[in-house]
C-alpha cells in the first residue's frame, strides 16, 4: 500500500490544471464547481502569484496555489556571449555597472579639478593637489575614451538584443527551423525549456494526490497532465486526462521579445495532444480546427464558456447594476464592455467614437480598472484628451455569475475585438454574458459571432476597426432595441447557452474514462430511481 492511499476518498478524484491563478478565469471556476456538486473529489491547482492566498474553495471544490519558480524561462542567450556581436558586454549587470563606473570616475575628476581650482584662489595649494591637476588633462582624456567604449559596448549589447529578438533575423529563424526539423514537436525542448518549471512545480504534488482524472486546462498545463497521467498508470492507477482547449494555441500572439516561444508552444502541444483520453473545447469552430490540426480520431467535445443560468434580481454585491453603480438614469444611452481592455479588444474605438454619439455613455467592466492597469488609465486619459471623460466610466469586475443581471440595464453590449486568429473561433464570454442580460450586441465582423448575430438578429455587426460603420451600429441599436432583444424569445436559443446545459456535456466525458466510478450524486439519483 502506497503512503496515504488508506486515508483516500472513496469518490472519484479530478484534479484539475491551470497556469493562473484562477481568480479571474470564470472557465476553470464553473467546471471546479460544477464537478464537485456532482460529487467529485476536485482538487484545483493554479499558480500562485506574490500576495495572493494559497488555498481557498470554490463551493465544495479546494483550490491550491503552487509557486512556480521561472529560472528555465530564461533562453540561455540571455547568458551567453554571442558572435553576432563579440565586442558587446556579457548579458546581465555587466554594462550597466561599466557605464556608471566611468561616469563615477569622471565625477572623481571634476571633484579634483574644482577641488584645485578653489585652493589656488585662496592659494593654500598642496603639492599633491598641484600634482593632480598636472595629471587631470591625461586622465580626463582617458575617462572620456573608456567612457565612450563602454557605451559603445552596451550599445553593441543593446544592438545584439534587437537581433536576438527579431523573427526576421536569419540566425534566429535558421536557429528555430533547425531544432524544429531535428527534433519536431519536441523542439520545444530546446526553444522554451520555461515549461519545464511547470513540470517541476505542479508534478509532485499531482502524484500525490492519485487522481483518477487530470483535467489540463490550455496549451501549457497538457504536457504537466500527460506525463502526470503516465507516472499514475506506470503506478496501477487508472487515471485518464481531459484537455480542455480554451483556444488554438497556433493562433496565439507571441511574445515581442521572445520568437522562440510560439513555435515552442505549438510543438509542445502537438507533442502531447495524441496522449490526451478526451480533448473538448470553447466552439463548433474551434473543435472542428482542432480535429483537422492535430489528426484527432474524434471531433472534441463543445462545452460552452456560458454564464449560469440568471437568478432574478442578482446584481453585485450592493445590490447596484451597471447603471447604478454608473449614476446616471434610465433616459440615458449606456453601452456596456465587460472584459481585458488590451490593444486588440479594440476598445479604445469605443472612447474614439463618443465625440460622434452626443449624449452616450460608456461603461467599461474589467479588472483593476484604476489601480496599475495601464490600458485602462490609457483610455481614461483619451476620454479626458476628447472631451469626454464624464462620460466614460471605470468599473471593477463582478463575480461571474452576477455578470448578465448586473448588466441588463445597459442599452447594448459592444464586442469591438479586431480580427486575430483565435477572435474568429468562439462565442467568447462576454457575447454570451450579453445575450443573457438580453442586450443587444455590438459586434466587429469576427467570424464566429458575426455569423451568429446575423443569424439570430440579436445585434449589430460593423467592419472591425471601422469608427463609421461602428457609429451606424450603435445608431442602429439604439434607435430600435427592442426589435433586436426580441431574438432572445426564439424557443430555447438562451437556455443552450447556460452553463447548466454545458454541465451535461462535461459530466458526460468523465463518466465515459471512468465508467468504474460513481460519484455519491449519481449514486443518489440511481437510488431515488429504484425506490420511485
Amino acid at each position: 500500500m502506497e503512503p496515504g492511499s488508506a486515508s483516500r476518498p472513496t469518490r472519484g478524484r479530478i484534479v484539475m490544471l491551470v497556469d493562473n491563478g484562477v481568480q479571474g478565469d470564470s472557465r476553470v471556476q464553473k467546471t471546479a464547481r460544477s464537478a464537485a456538486e456532482a460529487g467529485w473529489d476536485v482538487v484545483l491547482l493554479g499558480v500562485l502569484a506574490n500576495g495572493a492566498q494559497e488555498s481557498w474553495s470554490i463551493g465544495d471544490a479546494q483550490v491550491r496555489l503552487i509557486r512556480v519558480s521561472r529560472p528555465l524561462g530564461q533562453h540561455p542567450v540571455q547568458f551567453h556571449r554571442s558572435l553576432r556581436r563579440p565586442l558587446a558586454y556579457p548579458p546581465g549587470r555587466h554594462a550597466g555597472y561599466r557605464i556608471q563606473r566611468m561616469k563615477a570616475w569622471q565625477a572623481a575628476i571634476e571633484e579634483r579639478r574644482v577641488a584645485l581650482a578653489v585652493a589656488r584662489r585662496s592659494g593654500d595649494a598642496s603639492v599633491r593637489q598641484r600634482i593632480g591637476g598636472l595629471l587631470a588633462p591625461p586622465a580626463r582624456i582617458a575617462a572620456t575614451v573608456l567612457g565612450r567604449w563602454a557605451k559603445f559596448r552596451a550599445g553593441e549589447l543593446h544592438r545584439l538584443r534587437k537581433h536576438q529578438q527579431d523573427p526576421n533575423a536569419p540566425l534566429t529563424r535558421t536557429s528555430i527551423r533547425f531544432w524544429q526539423a531535428a527534433l519536431g514537436p519536441r523542439s520545444w525542448r530546446r526553444l522554451d525549456r520555461g515549461l519545464w518549471d511547470y513540470e517541476l512545480a505542479f508534478g509532485p504534488v499531482i502524484d500525490q494526490l492519485r487522481p483518477d482524472i487530470i483535467h489540463a486546462n490550455d496549451f501549457r498545463m497538457i504536457g504537466v497532465g500527460v506525463r502526470a497521467t503516465r507516472r499514475a498508470r506506470a503506478r496501477g492507477l487508472g487515471t485518464r486526462l481531459v484537455w480542455d482547449a480554451h483556444e488554438s494555441v497556433g493562433g496565439v500572439l507571441g511574445r515581442a521579445d521572445n520568437p522562440r516561444w510560439l513555435p515552442a508552444q505549438v510543438a509542445h502541444v502537438e507533442e502531447y495532444v495524441g496522449a490526451a483520453d478526451a480533448v473538448i473545447t470553447v466552439s463548433a469552430t474551434l473543435a472542428e480546427l482542432l480535429q483537422h490540426t492535430h489528426r484527432l480520431p474524434v471531433r472534441p467535445d463543445v462545452v460552452l464558456n456560458a454564464p449560469p443560468r440568471p437568478v432574478p434580481g442578482t446584481r453585485g454585491d450592493d445590490g447596484a447594476d451597471v447603471r447604478a453603480r454608473c449614476g446616471i438614469g434610465a433616459e440615458t444611452p449606456l453601452l456596456v464592455y465587460c472584459g481585458g481592455v488590451n490593444p486588440s479588444r479594440g476598445v479604445d474605438l469605443m472612447i474614439e467614437a463618443l465625440p460622434q454619439l452626443p449624449g452616450v455613455h460608456v461603461a467599461l467592466v474589467t479588472l483593476h480598472p484604476t489601480a496599475n492597469n495601464a490600458a485602462s488609465e490609457a483610455l481614461r486619459v483619451r476620454a479626458v484628451e476628447t472631451g469626454v471623460a464624464d462620460r466614460l466610466h471605470l468599473l471593477p469586475y463582478v463575480p461571474h455569475w452576477q455578470v448578465p443581471t448586473f448588466l441588463a440595464t445597459a442599452d447594448a453590449g459592444v464586442i469591438p475585438i479586431h480580427h486575430q486568429p483565435n477572435h474568429e473561433l468562439a462565442l467568447i464570454t462576454k457575447f454570451l454574458e450579453y445575450s443573457h442580460a438580453r442586450l443587444p450586441i455590438v459586434v466587429s465582423d469576427v467570424r464566429t459571432m458575426a455569423d451568429t448575430v446575423r443569424e439570430t438578429g440579436q445585434g449589430e455587426v460593423f467592419r472591425a476597426e471601422q469608427m463609421g460603420d461602428y457609429i451606424r451600429a450603435v445608431r442602429a441599436v439604439l434607435a430600435d432595441p427592442s426589435r433586436y432583444r426580441a431574438a432572445y424569445d426564439r424557443p430555447g436559443l438562451l437556455e443552450g447557452w447556460t452553463w447548466e446545459t454545458q454541465v451535461e456535456v462535461l459530466e458526460d466525458v468523465y463518466r465515459r474514462l471512468r465508467p468504474d466510478l460513481v460519484t455519491p450524486a449519481a449514486d443518489r439519483a440511481t437510488a431515488s430511481v429504484v425506490s420511485g
